[in-house]
């Protein structure tokens, strides 16, 4: 059984996708990139602010099904350019001060919108 996950405290999706899909016990969120719920518009900026946008968006959409960055299970960040990976890591790190979920970071030629950085979580429900 599978279950569609929407919620207005994150983005809406921008295309034929969902926020997330909850299946067999796992939840699995789309990639986020820095886009404000409220006004649904992406917010650029820097790769700090970027970044804590995105951890935000996908902690909104967990907490609206009853789960947590603290179930999280995998990332993968998506970044423009690699040598903001650093810096990533430091804010990345601020979300997920002990639990350390599985992550792959990987460098794009491009985002949706121009985006620095992009995540898409597997998470436990």
């Amino acid at each position: 059984m599978m279950k569609t996950i929407a919620t207005d405290k994150a983005p809406k999706a921008a295309g034929p996708y969902s926020q997330a899909i909850v299946a067999n016990g796992f939840a699995f969120l789309s990639g986020q990139i820095a886009i404000d719920p409220q006004s649904n518009q992406f917010l650029g900026g820097s790769i700090e602010q970027q970044a804590k946008q995105v951890l935000n968006n996908l902690s909104s959409v967990l907490q609206s099904m009853g789960s947590s960055l603290n179930k999280a299970v995998k990332t993968t960040v998506f970044l423009k350019d690699m040598a903001d990976f650093d810096t990533m890591n430091k804010i990345y790190s601020e979300f997920f001060p002990e639990h350390k979920p599985a992550r792959s970071t990987i460098q794009v030629a491009r985002l949706p919108k121009d985006a620095a950085i992009e995540i898409e979580m597997i998470a436990l429900v």
